[in-house]
């Protein structure tokens, strides 16, 4: 019986991972290199596939908490170019991104959605295809930061193509595209206070093949700096198409001209320390000597003469520094030592005649005696024998 409880262990906890854990079709992407991509987590999708709902289709919960995970298959994180964000269990989830031409090549990202009510899992399969970009590259970049959203908010479509259309209007030139979208608490930002309207702020990097218009290089002039110094909003002569749907922070704008940079730069240059494709790495076979008693004698004797040295001066404080009986004696006047002297033989010579004298009891321990004759009455005789001698003497 022990035997078929074992073999149908396996069995049952296959039927409870099958009952628990659901899988949805592998879902292919492309994003572009050198542009942002956003990829949207719906919490409808994952779901109607959940074990306990798709069985109660009739049913399904319209606030049903779920929270996504993301990671690279066969790792733990997601690649560096990628990032995941989800506000709350009630929130779409989104990953996205600005892959470089580094990135080219397939990536499969294995996402899990969380049931918070039942505890289940459905996971899906996103295949990434980076491909190269069909543009040139954008040399002239400009990076703003926008104070009154967070980064889920900007992240939708329109929320990117609405940011788009003020930059074209201000800018008056229609080449300009978001390259990338960075929350500001990746670049160190903190969580603001749970006040109204307090938003985190987002960073959005646009780029062009145009040089920057003169509206841009007005914000970046020393005047306008010297008045951000001051906390003072800066001047520009254009008009300002962003207010009131996104609050630009004129003093935190980042201006790159990459036109000058040669098209070699930044490409790794292979070294001693990097392998070549296909070849080994090969240890070396002896190791250099090395003398460690400089290190011996910095680790082991020198706390131990450290010690020693304490264990010297607590020696000589305690034995050597504390006031005895011979330098207490040799403060004292030898007329006060002469009488504690006397003093104190006389009352050990007291002690000693009284511990060896052999006398009658003292009357006062008697119960009862004449004062004046000093005999001893007994408490038990009568009154007439006590009448005849009386114990005052003004009573005779």
């Amino acid at each position: 019986m022990a035997a078929r409880g074992l073999l149908w262990t396996p069995f049952l906890t296959a039927v409870f991972l099958a009952g628990i854990l659901a899988a949805l079709p592998d879902r292919h992407v492309s994003p572009v290199a050198g542009a942002v991509f956003v990829h949207e987590l719906k919490r409808e999708h994952f779901q109607g596939a959940f074990p306990s709902i798709r069985k109660n289709d009739s049913e399904i919960p319209p606030d049903t908490p779920i929270t996504f995970h993301a990671q690279l298959l066969g790792y733990p994180d997601l690649p560096r170019w990628l990032r995941y964000t989800q506000r709350g269990p009630y929130r779409t989830g989104y990953l996205y991104g600005s892959p470089t031409t580094k990135d080219v090549g397939r990536q499969l990202i294995e996402v899990t959605a969380y049931n918070r009510h039942t505890y289940e899992t459905v996971r899906q399969r996103v295949i990434f295809t980076v491909v190269p970009s069909p543009d040139t590259q954008m040399p002239y970049q400009a990076e703003f930061f926008v104070k009154n959203r967070d980064v889920e908010e900007v992240l939708p479509a329109d929320a990117q193509k609405q940011f788009q259309q003020a930059l074209d209007i201000m800018l008056e030139q229609k080449d300009w595209s978001i390259i990338n979208i960075t929350s500001a608490l990746d670049r160190g930002g903190r969580v603001p206070l749970p006040i109204e309207g307090r938003k985190e702020g987002v960073y959005i990097k646009v780029g062009s093949r145009r040089p920057f218009s003169n509206c841009l290089m007005e914000a970046m002039s020393s005047d306008n700096q010297f008045r951000c110094s001051l906390e003072q909003q800066p001047v520009i002569t254009c008009y300002d198409s962003f207010s009131p749907q996104f609050r630009v922070d004129w003093c935190n704008i980042t201006l790159a001209d990459l036109s000058s940079l040669s098209v070699t730069e930044g490409v790794p240059v292979w070294g001693d320390g990097v392998l070549e494709e296909g070849s080994e790495y090969n240890p070396p076979t002896d190791s250099p000597e090395k003398a460690f008693l400089s290190d011996y004698l910095l680790t082991i004797l020198l706390p131990l003469l450290v010690a020693f040295l304490l264990c010297l001066l607590l020696a000589y404080i305690m034995y050597c520094r504390r006031e005895g009986v011979h330098k207490r004696d040799r403060k004292t006047s030898d007329v006060q030592m002469v009488h504690h002297n006397t003093i104190h033989s006389n009352t050990e010579e007291l002690r000693h005649m009284a511990s060896s004298r052999d006398v009658p009891r003292p009357l006062s321990t008697l119960p009862m005696f004449n004062v004046r004759t000093g005999e001893r009455v007994s408490p038990l005789q009568g009154h007439q024998d006590s009448a005849h001698v009386p114990l005052i003497l003004a009573q005779q």
